[in-house]
């Protein structure tokens, strides 16, 4: 059994398997590195993909459809630029595309895979342009790793030329991933090396964490005010939440207080509340305390992934906390409760030995709480979190 063994950065990735040909894994390692957009990953994983469900050839649209459906999330559920912004502007096509789908389709940002992929297709002619603008370079340029090896220049500023290159290499030097087809635009075909499809099937685990690994770094570098990144890349998994304790708490607090809702300023009823984050979890990704408030039941559905107005909003939000405060230093029975939030719901240092230390007057309080919210709350709208027209 051979064994290869190479880092990129300090993520080592590891491949073995016996093939029927000798395979240059350190040039599979340059095929993402460089990159000038992120959809560079996204090709890359959806060669991985499409090849690990037995796809043995494919055709630039289906790979784009592939990218769209992967990137769909990250873009539309959590608001992330998949290459920053330039003067305003979206840098990245794959993020423009994806964008423009939703526009046009309607579909809510948590659509399923199988709803954006048949929602490319109703759409495909009004998206043709952004898809093919994809296809100028990136699945020619990933193989650059490979073409570099070899004394004999790639011919890069011709098409048709690079075609026959690829084809010449892959039979003469060593095989490539994949080959290319001579239909034109979108219809082009990639052609996937059965020895390349046997080492991708038997190594998928640490190719996809090593091209999660390297598209986190990239995503995060051009989304530098974004919390929790790596949690991003798919849908959201509601069992991530952990809102029993803190639940817990504030049912305690219906028995001694009455508790008004934040937006509509009515008295809840401890039958007919939820726990929700002033801020949306998708952007914070935690279930901290400091964020989370009691509000009713059929208004929380109607707020979903977006921010409430900071005024008036916030003050309200803000004495809810403190009258939980207030009870937590005066009640042994509701101080235990709150202790009891420790493991999901007490993380950040500024809420334990700032804001939930005994003493604090209401203005003290107050301002804690603004000062730590506010630039996380401003960050999210930034982002492109909407604001919740309640």
């Amino acid at each position: 059994m051979a064994e290869y063994d190479f880092s990129k950065m300090d993520y080592t990735l590891r491949v073995k398997g016996n093939y029927d040909c000798d395979l240059d894994i350190e040039a599979f390692s340059q095929m993402m590195k460089n990159p000038s957009s992120c959809y560079k990953f996204y090709w890359l994983e959806a060669l991985a993909v499409l090849i690990s469900e037995g796809v043995t050839e494919t055709t630039f649209n289906d790979m784009i459809d592939e990218m769209i459906a992967n990137g769909w999330y990250s873009v539309r559920e959590f608001h992330i630029h998949l290459s920053g912004l330039q003067s305003g502007q979206v840098r990245d096509g794959l993020e423009r595309a994806i964008l423009e789908l939703a526009r046009l389709s309607g579909l809510p940002a948590n659509a399923s895979k199988t709803e954006i992929k048949n929602a490319v297709r109703a759409h495909g002619p009004a998206i043709k342009a952004y898809k093919e603008q994809l296809t100028h370079m990136v699945p020619y340029r990933a193989l650059s790793g490979f073409f570099n090896r070899s004394e004999v220049p790639a011919a890069w500023g011709n098409i048709t030329r690079l075609v026959k290159y690829a084809e010449w290499f892959s039979n003469s030097v060593t095989p490539l991933p994949y080959t290319l087809g001579r239909s034109g635009g979108l219809k082009r075909e990639l052609y996937f090396h059965p020895s390349w499809i046997k080492m991708i099937q038997d190594n998928m685990v640490s190719i996809m964490g090593w091209i999660q690994y390297e598209k986190v770094k990239w995503l995060q570098m051009n989304n530098p005010e974004v919390p929790g990144l790596v949690y991003k890349l798919a849908p959201l998994d509601e069992r991530m939440r952990r809102l029993g304790s803190a639940r817990r708490l504030w049912e305690a607090v219906f028995e001694i207080r009455p508790v008004y809702d934040v937006f509509t300023e009515q008295k809840l009823q401890k039958e007919r509340f939820e726990v929700d984050h002033f801020i949306p979890w998708s952007f914070v990704m935690n279930d901290e305390l400091w964020n989370l408030m009691p509000m009713d039941a059929s208004l929380n559905a109607s707020k979903s992934n977006r921010l409430p107005r900071w005024e008036p909003f916030f003050p309200r939000f803000a004495g809810n906390q403190f009258m939980l405060y207030g009870l937590i230093q005066e009640k042994p029975a509701i101080r235990n409760l709150y202790e009891n939030c420790y493991k999901d719901n007490l993380h950040s240092i500024w809420a334990s030995q700032e804001l939930y230390r005994s003493g604090n007057t209401k203005e003290e309080f107050f301002h804690i709480l603004k000062k730590n919210m506010q630039p996380v709350y401003d960050s999210a709208r930034r982002q492109g979190y909407e604001i919740w027209r309640f």
